[in-house]
C-alpha cells in the first residue's frame, strides 16, 4: 500500500508542483463582459432583423414583424422607443445613409425616410426589388453598404416539393450575392454557392459574409466574397449562364464532377440523402483544382461548437472591448452567443482562428451594433428556429468592465506549427511545458447530406514550445500540419503569471488553409519539457521498484462454490457520468435535458420509448422526419464511438 500511494504522489507532483499557493480560481466570461437587458414598452415585440446606430447615438431596430422602431438614448436606463415605420415584410437587416435607413423586405432594397420631420418615416421608395416565389425560406438579408455607398444583399435558397431537404433555387439570385448600385439603378450578380447567407459583414471594406450548415454545407463557417465566386451550394449555379453572371462554373460541369445523390425508390419517388458510414467521400478544398472559382472558408466555425446557425459578423472598433479591438465578433442564432474571430492573410488568401466569447443571451443573436459608448447592441430572435436562449425575442447591451481577461489574443500560422500571443503574461514554468499543450486536426464531408460528420481526425504532436521573453507569446512546433484542414488548438495547462488563472477559453480553431513560408525554429531553441511523460516514467519507475506484497490464498467457502447467476442488467448512465460525453460531442448545443430547444429535449425523446440500439442509429443517422416540428435538422455523427453513443441513450432513455 505505500508502495501505491508513493507512485501516485509521483503522478501528480509535476501539477502540483505548477499551482502556487496564492492560486485563485479563474475568472469566467461574465466577470468581464455583462449582459444588459434594455427595457422596452410593454407589448413591444423585438425579434429584431436589423440594427444600425444613427449618427446622433440612436438606435435603429428592424423586427421580423415588419416593424421599424428609433431608440432614443438607448444606453439609458429607460431608452425611449419611437416606432418609426410599419408594415414592411420581414425585414432582416438594416442600414443609416445619406438621412434615410434602408432595408431588405423578402422582394426589395426599400428607402425609408422623414421627409416632414415629425418623426415617423413618410417615404417608402423602391431602391431595387428582384424576384421571389413564395417560398417561406426566401428571406433576403441586408443591405451592407460598400465604401462607395453601393449595396450589397444576400437571397436564401428555396425548399425542393419532393425532395423537401433540397435547397434550391426557384427564380433568379435566390443563393447569390447581389451587388446595388448607390442609386438603384443597376443590380449586378456577385457570387453564388449560398445557401442561407444571414451575415453579411464588411470587414475593412471588404466583403464577407457566414453561412449555416445544411446541405452541401458540412459546418458553418466564414467566407471573403469577390466577384465570380463559388462558395459551395450548387442551387444558384441555376442562374450561372445568364448574360450578366460574373460566375463561369455552370450547374452541367457541377454534375459531371460530383453526384448530387438523386437516388429514387422503387415508386418513383426521391430518398432523402443520408450520411454513409466509411464511404469515399469529397471535400470542399478537393474541388478547388476542378472548380477554379471555388472559395473555401476564411474561417471554419466548427458546428455544435462554435455556433449552429452563424449570423453577423461585425468588426471591433478601437477603444471598445480592450485588447480585441480589430478583431471580428460573430454571433450565433441558435446557440444564443457571439464568438471571437482573428483574421491574418496568407499567401493572398484569408484564414485565421475562432474561439468562444461570449454566451447566455436571452434569445438567438442575430444582429448587432456598437454604440457611441462602445457597448455592443444586440438583437435577437428565435422563432421558428429555436435557440438556446428561452426567449422568442430580445435587444440587450455586452457591455465591457475594463478589465483583461486571460486569454488567447489570436493565433498565428508559422512555417513548423503555430505563433500564440496573450491578453496578458503567462506562467513561464507552465507555458514552457508542452504537455500544457494539444492539437488536432479535422474536417468535413462536401456532399448532399445536411450537415457532416467529422472526419479524417489525426493528432498533432507537439514538438517543442518557445517562450518569449515578455511572456506574452509561446511559439510552438507541431507535425503533421494539414492545408485547409481545421486545427483545434487546446492550451489546458497555461496559466497566467500574476494569478496562475487558467484562460477563460483554452481552445482556439484555427483555419490553415495556407502554411506560410519563413524560417523554422531549431530544437536547441526550444523547450521540450513533457511533466505528463516524465511522470509516467516516474511512475513505470516506482512500479518496477516496489516489492510486490504475497498475498494468502483465499479459503474456499459454500458462497463461492456456487454456481454463477445471470449477469444483472447494466445500469443506466447517471447524468454526472454522461455529461462530458454531451459536451465532447455537442450535444449540449441544440438538446436540453428537460426544455425544447433548437433539438427536442431529452425527456421528450425518452417518451419515444426507442430502445439503445435505435438511439444509437439515429444518432448515426438522424430521420427529422421523427420531428417536423422543428427547423434545423440534427447532422449525422457517426464519429460518436458506439460505446459512448449507448451510454448517452442508456441516459436518455433513464428519463422516462
Amino acid at each position: 500500500m505505500k508502495n501505491i500511494w508513493k507512485t501516485a504522489a509521483l503522478c501528480l507532483m509535476p501539477l502540483i508542483a505548477q499551482i502556487p499557493a496564492g492560486a485563485q480560481e479563474t475568472p469566467k466570461e461574465e466577470d468581464y463582459f455583462r449582459i444588459l437587458k434594455m427595457s422596452a414598452p410593454e407589448g413591444t415585440l423585438l425579434e429584431v432583423g436589423g440594427l444600425v446606430t444613427l449618427p446622433n447615438g440612436d438606435l435603429g431596430v428592424a423586427t421580423r414583424r415588419g416593424d421599424i422602431f428609433i431608440v432614443e438614448n438607448p444606453s439609458s436606463r429607460r431608452p425611449f422607443f419611437r416606432k418609426f415605420a410599419s408594415g414592411l415584410h420581414e425585414v432582416l437587416g438594416l442600414a443609416y445613409k445619406d438621412g434615410s435607413l434602408y432595408c431588405a423586405q423578402r422582394g426589395e432594397l426599400t428607402r425609408l425616410a422623414d421627409t416632414d420631420m415629425d418623426g415617423k418615416a413618410d417615404v417608402y421608395e423602391t431602391v431595387y426589388a428582384w424576384p421571389i416565389s413564395g417560398h417561406y425560406h426566401e428571406y433576403s438579408f441586408g443591405p451592407k453598404l460598400a465604401p462607395d455607398g453601393s449595396f450589397f444583399v444576400s437571397g436564401n435558397v428555396a425548399f425542393g416539393d419532393q425532395e423537401w431537404w433540397r435547397g434550391e433555387s426557384r427564380v433568379p439570385w435566390r443563393g447569390w450575392m447581389m451587388h446595388i448600385s448607390a442609386d438603384g439603378s443597376t443590380m449586378e450578380p456577385w457570387a453564388t454557392g449560398m445557401r442561407s447567407p444571414c451575415g453579411i459583414g464588411m470587414i475593412n471594406g471588404e466583403l464577407f459574409y457566414t453561412e449555416n450548415q445544411g446541405d452541401w454545407m458540412g459546418s458553418g463557417g466564414l467566407w471573403h466574397i469577390g466577384k465570380g465566386d463559388f462558395v459551395g451550394h450548387p442551387a444558384g449555379l441555376r442562374w450561372a449562364e445568364l448574360p450578366n453572371s460574373p460566375v463561369k462554373l455552370t450547374n452541367a460541369k457541377f454534375v459531371a464532377n460530383i453526384d448530387e445523390r438523386r437516388v429514387k425508390n422503387a415508386e418513383g419517388r426521391f430518398i432523402k440523402p443520408e450520411n454513409v458510414v466509411d464511404e469515399k467521400f469529397k471535400m470542399l478544398y478537393e474541388m478547388k483544382s476542378v472548380f477554379p472559382s471555388l472559395r473555401t472558408p476564411a474561417v471554419w466555425l466548427p458546428h455544435g461548437v462554435l455556433g449552429i446557425s452563424n449570423s453577423e459578423p461585425l468588426s471591433i472598433p478601437e477603444g471598445a472591448f480592450g485588447p480585441f479591438a480589430g478583431q471580428i465578433l460573430v454571433g450565433d442564432q441558435g446557440q444564443s452567443k457571439i464568438m471571437r474571430v482573428v483574421l491574418e492573410k496568407v499567401k493572398g488568401e484569408y484564414q485565421g482562428v475562432a474561439f468562444d466569447f461570449r454566451s447566455g443571451f436571452q434569445s438567438g443573436v442575430l444582429r448587432m451594433s456598437w454604440g457611441k459608448d462602445g457597448s455592443l447592441y444586440v438583437g435577437e430572435t428565435n422563432r421558428g428556429w429555436g435557440s438556446a436562449g428561452d426567449a422568442n425575442e430580445g435587444l440587450q447591451r455586452l457591455v465591457w468592465n475594463n478589465r483583461i481577461p486571460f486569454e488567447m489574443q489570436t493565433v498565428k500560422a508559422m512555417p513548423d506549427g503555430f505563433e500564440i500571443e496573450f491578453t496578458l503574461p503567462v506562467d513561464r514554468k507552465s507555458a514552457e511545458d508542452i504537455a500544457s499543450y494539444s492539437v488536432e486536426s479535422f474536417l468535413y464531408k462536401y456532399h448532399p447530406v445536411y450537415g457532416s460528420p467529422v472526419v479524417n481526425n489525426e493528432t498533432c504532436e507537439i514538438k517543442g514550445v518557445k517562450v518569449s521573453d515578455d511572456g506574452l507569446k509561446a511559439r510552438i512546433i507541431v507535425e503533421n500540419l494539414r492545408p485547409y484542414y481545421i486545427h483545434n488548438i487546446t492550451l489546458e495547462g497555461v496559466r497566467s503569471r500574476d494569478h496562475f488563472y487558467s484562460l477563460v477559453h483554452p481552445t482556439g480553431y484555427y483555419t490553415l488553409n495556407n502554411i506560410p513560408e519563413g524560417a523554422k525554429l531549431a530544437m536547441n531553441e526550444v523547450s521540450v519539457k513533457n511533466s505528463v511523460k516524465e511522470a509516467t516514467a516516474a511512475k513505470a519507475a516506482a512500479e518496477k521498484t516496489a516489492k510486490p506484497v504475497a498475498s494468502k490464498p483465499a479459503a474456499k467457502t459454500a458462497e463461492a462454490a456456487k454456481p454463477a447467476t445471470v449477469a444483472a442488467k447494466p445500469k443506466a448512465a447517471t447524468f454526472e457520468e454522461v455529461k462530458p460525453l454531451l459536451a465532447k460531442y455537442t450535444c449540449n448545443a441544440c438538446h436540453n435535458a428537460d426544455k425544447k430547444q433548437v433539438g427536442p429535449a431529452f425527456r421528450d425523446i425518452a417518451k419515444r420509448k426507442y430502445s439503445n440500439d435505435l438511439v444509437v442509429k439515429l444518432i448515426y443517422n438522424p430521420n427529422p422526419e421523427n420531428w417536423p416540428g422543428y427547423a434545423t435538422e440534427m447532422p449525422p455523427m457517426p464519429q460518436v464511438p458506439k460505446a459512448d453513443a449507448l451510454r448517452i441513450a442508456s441516459w436518455i432513455n433513464s428519463l422516462n
